[in-house]
């Protein structure tokens, strides 16, 4: 139930893409702004990557086989990864061009057309991340993605929006030489704040391809919910290994068995792993556990 809502949340996000990188290719190309054409390439190559996530969703949830016996849940955050990458690629490139038009005498635009523009860009993009974000409810971590991009696209039409308002009121009152400068400006200052989604995307991404400890609400969480199940048989606060990739928590753990602990037999160490799986998998993240019981305090680290 869960891979397929992802999927649909996915799929909306391409299909709403799609939809807004044609608009704003044409919408640009006539308005005369590289700023609109922008954000439709940047709307593009977002088409491209989310086609990317929703192959790499429905690996995911293929299970682990021969070829990968962990699974591959790894493909997620190496595709969030790579999206990343991609997106700050073209926020650079967009930068040195915009840069290149202010050297040049800045650029003619349509300033009406790109206010108009900029109030239905801002409209798409809030709404469109208020979707996802409602679908992202104990969704996967590409889906959230997703709506954060989203929800900055928006953030950012506001400022363009108000740019354009600018080089409006300039061709109004006769200062053209000065609205010319608006565009570029706008375009170089927009795909610098650009930069800062894929760059946390890239960050997030690459802490899960390296297997790195799970961030800290996750670890607080986790070790919040392994110290009830120890207290619960008497058993010492184990030593805790925690790692996040994708929907997969690898979970290991190593419990001190003391003389009062009343988990004594194999039997009873399967209990505390059977009620360790199900606390965990309360999460919405799909525990790969390693529970280990000793009574040796060399091996409890």
């Amino acid at each position: 139930m869960t891979a397929s809502k992802d999927a649909r949340a996915l799929i909306l996000s391409v299909v709403a893409s799609s939809v807004f990188a044609v608009g704003s290719l044409i919408w640009g190309l006539l308005a005369g702004s590289q700023m609109i054409v922008f954000d439709g390439l940047y709307s593009f190559v977002s088409v491209a990557l989310s086609l990317l996530a929703v192959w790499a969703l429905r690996a995911a949830r293929s299970g682990p086989d021969e070829r990968y016996p962990w699974g591959r849940e790894v493909f997620e955050p190496l595709t969030i990864a790579v999206k990343a990458v991609a997106l700050a690629g073209l926020c650079l490139y967009a930068m040195v061009g915009g840069i290149g038009d202010l050297l040049g005498g800045g650029r003619e635009i349509d300033a009406g057309w790109a206010v108009v523009y900029g109030i239905v860009a801002t409209a798409v993009g809030v709404g469109v991340s208020l979707v996802l974000r409602r679908m992202s409810r104990g969704a996967t971590d590409l889906v959230r993605a997703e709506a954060a991009e989203w929800m900055g696209d928006a953030l950012l039409s506001v400022g363009t929006l108000a740019g354009f308002g600018v080089a409006l009121a300039l061709q109004l009152t006769g200062h053209d030489a000065l609205a010319r400068y608006v565009d570029p400006a706008m375009l170089v200052l927009t795909s610098a704040i650009y930069l800062k989604i894929p760059a946390r995307l890239a960050a997030e991404g690459l802490r899960e391809v390296l297997t790195m400890s799970a961030a800290q609400p996750v670890r607080e969480q986790v070790a919040a919910l392994v110290g009830e199940v120890a207290r619960g048989w008497a058993l010492t606060t184990p030593a805790l290994r925690l790692s996040k990739v994708g929907t997969r928590l690898d979970v290991d753990i190593v419990f001190l068995v003391e003389a009062e602990s009343t988990a004594r037999t194999v039997e009873e160490f399967d209990r505390v792993r059977a009620e360790l799986d199900e606390r965990l998998r309360a999460t919405g993240l799909e525990p790969a556990l390693s529970v280990g019981f000793t009574a040796d305090p060399r091996w409890a680290v």
